[in-house]
């Protein structure tokens, strides 16, 4: 039997950045999330964000690589808004994706740090968050990249 512990705070744009997730949409979205994880063997200890992006901390299993995780949450959930939403039919993710993996001392702040997403993009924006936590973790980047 192998343990590991593998926890991942992800974070991924509207494309565009369009601002398409309400605060009607959001209710109803983050616990939908949370139900994607659960299906395919992933823990979500919380998703929030704003009206054009979303942060997701899960866990994953070993066997599982990041790349696939996001691919069920974002295709996955991208499927359920246009059933749900007739309205939404616009809606579309960006194709890219953050992971920033996380260790276990740091759930706490990450999950404050979620919960508190309304109170940050007072004071800054997503692309200005987005590079933040590129820095942050030390991951390298081209700006002429980063927002196809």
């Amino acid at each position: 039997m192998s343990y590991v512990s593998s926890y991942y705070h992800c974070v991924f744009s509207t494309k565009e950045r369009h601002k398409f997730i309400t605060p009607a949409l959001q209710e109803r979205l983050w616990p939908f999330l949370g139900g994607i994880a659960r299906q395919n063997g992933m823990t979500q200890l919380i998703a929030g964000g704003a009206e054009n992006h979303v942060h997701i901390l899960l866990s994953i299993p070993a066997t599982m690589p990041i790349s696939k995780a996001m691919q069920l949450i974002k295709g996955g959930s991208s499927k359920w808004i246009h059933e749900t939403f007739p309205d939404q039919r616009l809606f579309a993710w960006q194709e890219k994706y953050g992971a920033f993996s996380v260790s276990v001392s740091q759930l706490d702040t990450i999950i404050n740090y979620i919960k508190n997403q309304k109170e940050h993009h007072r004071k800054h924006s997503f692309q200005e968050e987005f590079l933040r936590l590129l820095k942050k973790h030390r991951i390298e980047f081209d700006e002429l990249y980063l927002w196809d």
